[in-house]
């Protein structure tokens, strides 16, 4: 349920509905505009008589919101969440690249690459230093060595670090290198490890399961926003249908599906949706062009050689191409 002031409604009458509401058992989460106040109600709201609200006159009216997900919801929150992450702006129409290698392999690799993508324009760093594999066998990672190169790569570049965290164990230790801290598609209905990320104070890039709806994938970012964390980015990275050509199938349709019921950023990962290096580029254009609020991208200097991902990753010259045809659609974004 959501209470929509009238413009210039007095701060006092807000407050004493704010307490009213709480005294009846809700939790108000309050949203501010140039022009407009909101008060959004979580919890049992069976106790709230909407014609008592609606008869204050400095109220506009009474929305009840059908979705599941509330904290997560446009109606709660009309205007587009903008998270800065060292001056850096996602969502609100700024457009955020994130690349770099699937895995950190080394100090020499993952400084070359970092050098490279900040030179054609990467505004951050992705990079895993804890590997979910399918296979046990596979690289798993050089865990923490992993992240203190990242920090380093940090050091040497100035650009934020985006990494995974995969389980409550590692949790504290990710989060004390990491800028933004990513949920993989396997872990996105990982309820303990979502509560967990729901009280950390760093951004949460959530990506979406690989068989889940748009719904479930709202409703995943509602557990760690429902924890006091706020600051919640989407990620689309292909979900799993009949066809195999490519890894998976990347649904551009959920970039203006998520714009409409959700205020939440969301960036494309273009790298896992299909697995193949060469549909990197198209499908990072046409991402941009629905909508996206940015793109992570796989980025290897010798992908042949790469511990994981090789064939999804692009070589720092091919992204540099990538680079300059997002500079010339990023204006119809606006």
């Amino acid at each position: 349920m959501v209470i929509v002031m009238k413009p210039k409604a007095p701060q006092e009458v807000i407050d004493k509905i704010e307490k009213k509401m709480i005294s009846l058992g809700c939790e108000v989460h309050r949203s501010q505009g140039e022009n407009y106040c909101l008060l959004g109600l979580v919890g049992d709201t069976s106790r709230i008589n909407p014609s008592q609200i609606e008869a204050n006159e400095h109220v506009d009216k009474l929305l009840r919101v059908q979705h599941p997900f509330k904290l997560a919801s446009r109606h709660f929150h009309p205007e587009d969440t903008i998270i800065e992450v060292d001056g850096i702006k996602i969502g609100g129409g700024n457009i955020t690249i994130m690349a770099g290698p699937c895995s950190v392999e080394s100090e020499e690799q993952l400084m070359t690459i970092a050098h490279a993508v900040k030179k054609e324009g990467a505004q951050m760093l992705r990079g895993g230093a804890y590997k979910p594999r399918t296979s046990p066998y596979s690289f798993q990672g050089m865990q923490e060595e992993g992240l203190k190169l990242l920090k380093k790569a940090k050091e040497a570049t100035g650009m934020p670090i985006v990494t995974e965290v995969m389980d409550q164990d590692t949790f504290d230790v990710v989060e004390e290198y990491t800028d933004i801290l990513q949920i993989g598609a396997r872990n996105m209905q990982n309820f303990s490890l979502l509560k967990r990320a729901g009280k950390s104070n760093k951004p949460i890039l959530l990506k979406r399961g690989l068989s889940a709806t748009i719904e479930e994938l709202l409703m995943s970012a509602e557990y760690i926003m429902s924890k006091g964390n706020q600051n919640v980015i989407l990620c689309e990275r292909g979900i799993r249908t009949f066809e195999t050509y490519t890894r998976n199938t990347l649904d551009i349709s959920a970039v203006p599906v998520i714009k409409e019921l959700s205020h939440l950023p969301i960036i494309i990962d273009p790298s896992h949706a299909t697995g193949k290096w060469t549909m990197v580029e198209p499908l990072s254009k046409a991402s941009i062009a629905v909508g996206a609020d940015g793109l992570i991208i796989e980025v290897h200097h010798q992908p042949e050689c790469a511990l994981s991902d090789g064939a999804q990753s692009l070589k720092p010259e091919k992204f540099a191409r990538l680079m300059r045809a997002i500079e010339m659609i990023a204006p119809i974004h606006k």
